[in-house]
């Protein structure tokens, strides 16, 4: 079965970080470009960072120098290193998968693959 899975959300105080891994079963990672959202109650999903199939990394600006995104091929992983997390940060996060038909620099427009979220709250 393919799917996605991400770990490490938890409880976190303003200040804190924490480290999101986005596992894959099922396919290899390497050749997809994978995406990074976050969605708060109460309003939309939202795009954050994405790692494409070339190894470009973007960020959305709100986490820009606090987020890193990185590939780990050995484990089949995709993480979201999270550092000085903001009390806006409190939301539930998605990985999403796709394999693009050629390079890519930019994130996504469409994935084959989600995963089903893993909350992080940021609170005192």
């Amino acid at each position: 079965q393919l799917q996605l899975v991400e770990s490490g959300g938890g409880l976190v105080q303003p200040g804190g970080s924490l480290r999101l891994s986005c596992a894959a079963s099922g396919f290899s990672l390497d050749d997809y470009a994978i995406t990074w959202f976050r969605q708060a109650p109460g309003q939309e999903r939202k795009e954050i960072s994405c790692i494409t199939n070339i190894g470009s990394t973007n960020y959305a600006d709100p986490v820009k120098g606090r987020f890193t995104i990185s590939r780990d091929s050995a484990k089949n992983t995709v993480s979201l290193q999270m550092n000085l997390l903001k009390l806006e940060g409190a939301a539930v996060y998605y990985c999403a998968a796709v394999q693009p038909s050629w390079p890519r620099h930019g994130c996504p427009l469409k994935y084959s693959y989600w995963g089903q979220g893993t909350q992080v709250t940021v609170s005192s």
